[in-house]
C-alpha cells in the first residue's frame, strides 16, 4: 500500500500584468492578512516601487516598516528578523530583485510568518520558489524556506528593468534543460527521489524560452510576460519537488564554482546558461540540444562564451574540473572531469577558443 504523503506549498495568489503594483494592498486584503507589514527592499527598487507601495498602504491606514538592504547576506537576514521583532510586524513583503526577495523569504521562514513577493526584475526563479540563495565568503548557500503567499509581478516595471537582468533570468530558465537531464540520470543511476510532474514542468519552462527566444526583446511588456510566466513555472516545479533539482544540476555547480574562482565577474543566470551549453553537450555529444541552447541564449543577448562572461579560459577549465565536489548531488559530471576532457568540451561548444 502506498502510504507516503507529500505537502506541496505554493503561492495562493499570483498576479501578473500591467500596472499591478497598485494591487498589493488588495492582494493583502484577499489573503486576509492583518496587522503591520515589514517591507524588505534595496536602494533602487525602493525609489521605483517600494515607496509608492508604502503610500498605498498609508492611504489604507497602515504604516509599513521598511528595511533597505545593500546585499544578500546572512547579516541582512538577521537585520530583518531583529527589525520585525522590534516593530512587532505581522508579515513581510519582499520588493526588488533576487537579493531583497531572498532575504525576505529567509527572514519570514525564521520568523514563522508569511511573505509576499513583489519582483522588480525577472532575473531568476527565486521570485516564487521555496529556496533562498545567499553568498557566504567564497561560496553560496541555497537554503530551504517557505514560498511566498502571493506574487505580484508588474510587467510594466519588469520590462523597464536592466536588460541584462532579464537575459540572466532567461538563461536561468533555459538551464532547466540540463538540470532535468541530470535529475533523470541521477534517478537511473543513484535512485534519487524524482517527480515526473516537477521535471516535466521545469522542462516545459525551458522550452517556452527556447521556442520564443526571438520574441524576448528589451523594453517589451510581452517579453516580460513570457519570462515571468516561465520563472513562475520553474519556481513552482521546485516547490512541487521540494528540491532545487528541477532547476539545478551540473550547470549550477559550474556557476557556484565560478563564484568562488571569479567572484562578481558575471550574473548567476548568465553563468548557468554557459554551463548548460557544455553540460548539454556532455549529455548528448554531437546531438543538437546544446546548439539549441546556445542559439537561444545568443538570440536574447545572453553570453555563450567565457569572453562574454568576462572570465578567462583557464578559470572555465578549473571550474569544470573541480565543481563536482561542491555538493553531494549526482550529475553528468560524476566524480569529475580531467583537464583534457574539460578543455575539449569547452572548445567543441565554443565556450573557449
Amino acid at each position: 500500500m502506498f502510504e507516503k504523503s507529500t505537502w506541496i506549498r505554493l503561492p495562493r495568489n499570483v498576479v501578473v500584468g500591467h500596472g499591478v503594483r497598485s494591487a498589493v494592498v488588495d492582494v493583502v486584503d484577499d489573503l486576509h492578512l492583518q496587522g503591520r507589514p515589514l517591507f524588505v527592499t534595496s536602494p533602487t527598487p525602493r525609489d521605483v516601487v517600494a515607496d509608492p507601495v508604502v503610500e498605498d498602504f498609508r492611504d489604507a491606514g497602515i504604516e509599513p516598516v521598511v528595511v533597505t538592504i545593500e546585499a544578500a547576506t546572512f547579516e541582512a537576514v538577521e537585520t530583518v528578523v531583529e527589525s520585525a521583532d522590534a516593530e512587532a510586524v505581522d508579515y513581510l513583503v519582499g520588493i526588488g530583485g533576487g537579493k531583497a526577495i531572498d532575504i525576505a523569504k529567509m527572514a519570514s521562514d525564521r520568523l514563522g510568518m508569511g511573505f509576499l513577493s513583489v519582483p522588480t526584475a525577472a532575473s531568476h526563479d527565486g521570485i516564487v520558489s521555496n529556496r533562498g540563495s545567499v553568498p557566504d565568503g567564497d561560496t553560496r548557500h541555497s537554503v530551504a524556506a517557505e514560498p511566498p503567499l502571493a506574487v505580484v509581478a508588474d510587467t510594466e516595471i519588469l520590462a523597464d528593468a536592466p536588460w541584462e537582468l532579464t537575459t540572466a533570468g532567461c538563461a536561468d530558465i533555459i538551464s532547466n534543460y540540463t538540470a532535468v537531464m541530470d535529475w533523470r540520470l541521477a534517478k537511473r543511476l543513484k535512485d534519487v527521489e524524482y517527480s515526473e510532474y516537477a521535471a516535466a514542468l521545469a522542462e516545459m519552462t525551458a522550452e517556452i524560452l527556447v521556442d520564443n527566444a526571438d520574441m524576448v526583446r528589451p523594453g517589451l511588456e510581452e517579453s516580460a510576460w513570457v519570462v515571468t510566466k516561465a520563472l513562475m513555472s520553474s519556481g513552482v516545479a521546485m516547490s512541487i519537488a521540494d528540491s532545487s533539482r528541477p532547476a539545478s544540476g551540473a550547470e549550477h555547480l559550474f556557476s557556484h564554482q565560478l563564484d568562488r574562482l571569479a567572484p562578481g565577474a558575471a550574473l548567476h543566470g548568465h553563468q548557468v546558461g554557459v554551463g548548460s551549453i557544455m553540460t548539454a553537450y556532455l549529455h548528448g555529444g554531437e546531438r543538437g540540444v546544446w546548439r539549441d541552447i546556445r542559439d537561444a541564449l545568443s538570440s536574447i543577448d545572453a553570453p555563450t562564451t567565457a569572453d562574454e562572461l568576462g572570465i578567462d579560459d583557464e578559470t572555465v577549465i578549473e571550474s569544470l574540473t573541480t565543481c563536482h565536489a561542491i555538493r553531494d548531488r549526482y550529475t553528468i559530471l560524476g566524480d569529475g572531469m580531467n583537464e583534457r576532457a574539460a578543455r575539449e568540451v569547452a572548445r567543441k561548444t565554443g565556450v573557449i577558443s
